[in-house]
C-alpha cells in the first residue's frame, strides 16, 4: 500500500465541528524523495523506495551512495519501499503530504517507548498488589511458580517472564485523517501513534 515517511512532533487536541475537543498527533510527514523503482524484470517485484531526512555523504556508504547519485538525490537517513501507488513517479521525485485527505483513514508503524528491564507486573500486566491474581504470598509483584515439578524439570518456552520492554515495532490501524497542512508538511491524526517526539513512523494509506 502507498504511503509516506514521516517524524512525530508531539500530540495536541483539536475541536471537530461538533465541537469536541478531540486529542491527536502531529507528525510530519514528507516530503519524501523517489531514491529507486523496483520492477518485476529487474528486482522481481514493483515498489517504489522512497527516502526521508538527508544526510551527509561522510555518513553514506557506498552501496547507498550508487543508489542516490543514480537517482540524482542527496543522501537520505531513512529509506522504505511502498507497494501499491497509482501514479508513476521517477527517479528523484517528491512525494508530499498531500498524498492523504482529511477524514480518510491510515496505518502508523512506529518503534514503541523503550521501558528498560521490567517485571511481570509492568511487562504483562499480572494481578500483583490487591487482585493477587500471581505472585507470593510474601512478593505480590513476584511471578510466582515459573514451570512443573520433576517432569519437565524445565521452564517451557514463552513463559511470561520478566525482561526487556518496549522498543517494539507497532502497527496502528485505522486512525482517521482529522487535517493535512500542505504548506508546513503537517498531518494531524486523531489519537496516539506509537513512538517517542521525534521518531520516525510510516503512514499507511
Amino acid at each position: 500500500m502507498p504511503g509516506l515517511l514521516g517524524k512525530k512532533i508531539g500530540m495536541t487536541s483539536v475541536f471537530s465541528a461538533d465541537g469536541k475537543n478531540v486529542p491527536c498527533t502531529v507528525i510530519e510527514a514528507g516530503p519524501c524523495v523517489v531514491t529507486q523503482i523496483k520492477t518485476v524484470e529487474t528486482d522481481g517485484y514493483e515498489a517504489v523506495q522512497v527516502g526521508f531526512q538527508t544526510k551527509t555523504e561522510k555518513h553514506t556508504n557506498k552501496a547507498e551512495a550508487g543508489i542516490f547519485k543514480a537517482a540524482g538525490v542527496a543522501p537520505q537517513r531513512h529509506l522504505v519501499e511502498f507497494k501499491g501507488f497509482e501514479t508513476e513517479f521517477k527517479l528523484g521525485d517528491a512525494i508530499t503530504v498531500e498524498l492523504f485527505e482529511a477524514d480518510t483513514f491510515v496505518d502508523v508503524v512506529g518503534t514503541s517507548k523503550g521501558k528498560g528491564f521490567q517485571g511481570v507486573v509492568k511487562r504483562h500486566g499480572f494481578g500483583g498488589v490487591g487482585q493477587a491474581t500471581h505472585g507470593q504470598h510474601n512478593r505480590l509483584r513476584a511471578p510466582g511458580s515459573l514451570g512443573a515439578s520433576s517432569y519437565p524439570s524445565r521452564v517451557f518456552k514463552g513463559m511470561r517472564m520478566a525482561g526487556r520492554t518496549g522498543g517494539d515495532k507497532v502497527t496502528m490501524q485505522n486512525l482517521q485523517v482529522l487535517k493535512v497542512i500542505p504548506e508546513h508538511n503537517l498531518i494531524l491524526i486523531k489519537g496516539s501513534v506509537p513512538g517517542a517526539k521525534g521518531s520516525i513512523v510510516i503512514i499507511n494509506k
